[in-house]
């Protein structure tokens, strides 16, 4: 169990590397409700790199764009897009979790790393991942300060925030053949356990498939499932993915909220877009889960998808991209005692995914 040799206390943070940090930090305090809260940059006295860290509920954000274009930043940005550069979750000792990784097979990319101010001492230390991202591990128990050394705080007014209370799990897209290996990394470097596997008979349609591994580690905080293209007569969502990023990463972040109706109404007044449904889906999907107290009306209006398992049941959506690239988008989850990812909505989902598809030219 991942409790016996390395703890994780939580997800810490996401970083993304973007084309422009103050852009996309705008962006995100006004569409999704994420408060300013620290920035870093040439005011602070970063030379290379401008950063701002963005909160909501329990949800950080980091949006962190280059100065200059001969930059690790600037190269990975020009090849993937925006895109998440790193998966932090919390520790109560880096170096420990560095060296348990390392002894069971894990790359370590950058040793633990104390940085000091008058906030405390802030350590991290980075394994690599698939592609070009990083998995961080972060200990801030010693670390009193706005976010981390070298931030300063950001007297921000920021837009309401629209009910998001915390990140449920973060996919990623591998190619063809690299699922079992990145499972089995997640088992034998961290300690995580495979919840759920989903094969092309699970997420299929007429034309293409998917397969998937969710991986959890031991106390279920953290849950990271691994995507990967299956064979089928055209190109997947999972394979547009992956021409477009240019390689393995981040799909999507799924971000829990306690009220889905009253979330997704103003995210869609914020001119947020999302993946809609043939109404034919609710029809069906009442009749195979019956009276669960939710209102049908209103899930159909506002494309909302509901599952039900044998723990309880979930309502989900998705958005569109956030980028011209088809790649990195977001789900928003209300969960009533279900464990799963939605198995019952995956149908339906690929229909609307092969219908956008279908409009970009790429099916």
């Amino acid at each position: 169990m991942s409790e016996d040799f390395l703890p994780i206390k939580g997800y810490d943070h996401v970083e993304f590397y973007v084309g422009n940090a103050k852009q996309a930090a705008h962006f995100y305090d006004k569409t999704f409700g994420f408060t300013p809260v620290a920035k870093r940059g040439l005011e602070t006295g970063c030379r290379d790199r401008a950063s701002y860290v963005l909160q909501q509920g329990k949800i950080r954000l980091v949006f962190t764009s280059a100065y200059s274009p001969d930059s690790e930043i600037s190269r990975h940005c020009g090849l993937h897009g925006d895109g998440v550069k790193a998966m932090a979750v919390e520790v109560s000792d880096v170096e420990a979790a560095l060296t348990a990784a390392k002894q069971r097979g894990g790359t370590v990319l950058k040793p633990a790393t104390v940085e000091k101010d008058d906030g405390g001492s802030y350590v991290t230390g980075e394994l690599k991942y698939a592609g070009d991202t990083v998995f961080r591990f972060v200990d801030r128990g010693n670390y009193k300060g706005c976010f981390a050394p070298g931030f300063e705080p950001i007297d921000a007014h920021g837009s309401e925030g629209v009910g998001l209370a915390s990140i449920d799990h973060i996919v990623t897209n591998v190619h063809l053949g690299e699922m079992d290996f990145w499972a089995k990394w997640y088992a034998e470097v961290l300690g995580f356990r495979n919840l759920a596997h989903f094969t092309e008979k699970d997420i299929s349609t007429e034309y293409s498939a998917l397969m998937s591994k969710v991986m959890e580690n031991g106390t279920g905080k953290v849950k990271f499932p691994i995507n990967e293209p299956a064979e089928g007569k055209r190109k997947s969502q999972i394979e547009e993915y992956l021409d477009y990023y240019q390689g393995p990463g981040v799909q999507h972040v799924a971000m829990t909220t306690g009220n889905i109706y009253d979330t997704v109404t103003e995210l869609r007044n914020r001119n947020i877009d999302f993946l809609r449904v043939p109404d034919t889906y609710y029809e069906y999907m009442m009749d195979r889960v019956g009276d669960v107290g939710e209102d049908w009306s209103r899930l159909k209006e506002l494309g909302i998808l509901l599952d039900k398992d044998d723990d309880g049941y979930l309502l989900q959506i998705f958005t569109q991209p956030m980028q011209d690239r088809p790649t990195l988008f977001y789900e928003v989850i209300e969960r009533h005692g279900s464990n799963g990812f939605g198995i019952g909505n995956f149908k339906a989902l690929f229909v609307s995914i092969e219908e956008e598809q279908k409009r970009r030219g790429n099916l």
